[in-house]
């Protein structure tokens, strides 16, 4: 009797990898969601270019990305539908049916929208950059500067992400994981002063610390995004969402769907 060859691991994840992009792209709030997480750049550079409303000490890199702040957290609710919508319609049960090992479930999630994310942010962010070169007047502006600093800026897309994939596997409520992941990217500015010396690491913990230091704006002053540089906080903030999306599968193992 010949013996059922066993799929090999690499081809068990590109399964798994293809049945989560046919879900991300059959779902119109994910669909709808991550168009507007790439348009907002562009638009927010346009806004700001074709009013002059840009600050004296402003660089024209912050100035165009101006509104990548919102397409961030925008990114951070992609990351937390695409795993609460399942829970929410059932389906998250047909998903660990046909992938039983739930921790390649949720690796597969989570590389789907870090990849997507990055892309779509070094793209619309790029595009940013350049219309906002052209519409702004020539030299009243520092420029920036905007290598490397716009990978930076898509990773930092890619880690709000993941964090939200992380926050709405722990909370498996869309409305909950939403108000919770943006709560969890706003409050560490609000709250870090009030930590006296703790303050650089408390307001950095942050992806959107990491994003407006990455942006050169002057809006990220020491009180908001704390005081460490632009690359420490993204690995803070890299490291400690990754510590999350740990703690987010250990719960998925454990508990029943």
């Amino acid at each position: 009797m010949t013996p059922t060859a066993t799929p090999r691991t690499p081809a068990l994840a590109s399964q798994a990898l293809s049945y989560e992009w046919i879900k991300f792209r059959s779902v119109r709030s994910t669909v709808w969601t991550t168009a507007a997480t790439a348009a907002l750049p562009v638009l927010g550079a346009v806004f700001v270019a074709a009013t002059g409303s840009l600050q004296p000490d402003d660089t024209v890199l912050g100035g165009s990305l101006t509104l990548s702040v919102v397409a961030q957290m925008l990114a951070a609710v992609v990351g937390a539908l695409v795993v609460t919508g399942e829970y929410s319609s059932g389906t998250i049960r047909t998903t660990f049916a046909a992938v039983p090992r739930r921790g390649r479930v949720f690796a597969a999630k989570a590389a789907l929208v870090a990849a997507v994310m990055y892309v779509l942010a070094l793209l619309s962010c790029s595009a940013a950059y350049v219309v906002g070169s052209a519409m702004l007047p020539d030299g009243r502006y520092a420029q920036g500067d905007p290598l490397p600093a716009l990978f930076g800026i898509a990773a930092s897309f890619a880690v709000a992400a993941v964090l939200g994939l992380a926050v709405g596997t722990l909370v498996r409520h869309s409305a909950g994981a939403v108000t919770t992941v943006i709560g969890v990217l706003l409050l560490p500015s609000l709250f870090g002063p009030l930590f006296g010396d703790a303050e650089r690491w408390i307001a950095g913990l942050s992806p959107t610390a990491a994003l407006e230091k990455l942006t050169q704006t002057s809006d990220a002053t020491a009180d908001t995004v704390g005081s460490l540089g632009p690359w420490p906080s993204l690995l803070l903030v890299t490291a400690c969402t990754t510590a999350l999306a740990l703690a987010a599968l250990l719960l998925l193992r454990r508990r029943d769907a």
